[in-house]
């Protein structure tokens, strides 16, 4: 779909995932497109079909005359788009239509559709850090461990859906993580940080941010900032079972940090490998499994 207007007036290209947060990215759209045609601004609408749909869309958009590629969905279409935006000169908006919602809230993206879009057309973009995986990048936290089976369970869980549509999607994290926490075991995991070798026993996971939360707002790494150059690493070790359990609700305040059992990095990049591999998320997206290298990238994205 296509609706222009005069030339040299700034196009905005939509790549809309419809079934985020349960139909809320289709909602979200049908309030946006009648502002667009109210106000008479000019666009491009595409719909993703599956995420490999993504990079198509991506790669067909970078003949068009556009400078900005909006998002209006959740964390893991964000994920793609940026992925795809990263070698190129297109910006990337966001509009919020997700469950988590956790790369929008940590820039201080509105989760109000309008002001979303109002925000997009004041044009005041800023440079964001990425995390480097190797062959992808991350816009908030990789998980290593615990969190990357959660991850998976999450993408699985019949649940998800249900929750959205009582649009208690924030939970779908906390309920994966306890049902996943029924048959997950620790791990022994050696960390590089910036050239410095450790050793942690018992593992349950390692959290590497570009920015505060992930998890439908768990601060897993309080002081972590997507533009400061550095990656803040968080790892919960040497814990039981039934502790962990009485981390959770400080880790969604950030007030987990001084537990004896959390241990808190930074550096510039990583190594983590692992006794036994274990699996990876990037974005809340369960990817690949250890081990894996991380560094972050200065600047690699413009974000509207």
């Amino acid at each position: 779909m296509v609706c222009s207007s005069e030339r040299g007036i700034r196009m905005y290209a939509f790549i809309i995932n419809r079934t985020s947060g349960n139909g809320k990215g289709d909602r979200t759209w049908k309030r946006i497109e009648n502002i667009l045609q109210q106000q008479n601004l000019p666009y491009i609408a595409r719909f993703t079909e599956v995420s490999q749909h993504v990079s198509e869309i991506v790669k067909d958009l970078l003949n068009e005359d556009v400078q900005t590629v909006i998002v209006v969905g959740g964390d893991g279409t964000i994920h793609e788009v940026a992925n795809e935006l990263v070698h190129t000169d297109l910006s990337l908006g966001i509009i919020p239509a997700g469950s988590g919602n956790d790369f929008a809230r940590c820039i201080g993206i509105p989760m109000n559709y309008s002001k979303a879009l109002e925000r997009i057309v004041l044009n005041n973009g800023i440079k964001v850090d990425l995390l480097n995986l190797g062959n992808r990048y991350c816009l908030t936290v990789t998980g290593i461990g615990f969190d990357g089976q959660i991850a998976r369970n999450v993408n699985k869980a019949k649940y998800k859906r249900f929750l959205n549509h009582f649009r208690l999607g924030g939970l779908v994290y906390t309920v994966s993580m306890l049902a996943t926490l029924r048959d997950y075991r620790p791990t022994k995991i050696d960390i590089t940080v910036d050239g410095k070798e450790m050793t942690f026993s018992e593992v349950w996971l390692v959290a590497v941010a570009n920015a505060p939360n992930y998890g439908g707002g768990i601060k897993i790494c309080p002081d972590a900032s997507y533009n400061d150059g550095m990656l803040n690493l968080c790892i919960v070790h040497d814990i039981k079972r039934w502790e962990l359990l009485r981390l959770l609700p400080k880790a969604y305040k950030g007030k987990h940090t001084t537990d004896k059992n959390v241990t808190l990095l930074t550096g510039k990049e990583v190594y983590i490998s692992s006794e036994k591999p274990v699996l990876v998320q990037s974005d809340g997206e369960q990817f690949t499994e250890s081990p894996i290298n991380i560094s972050v990238v200065k600047d690699a994205l413009r974000v509207m």
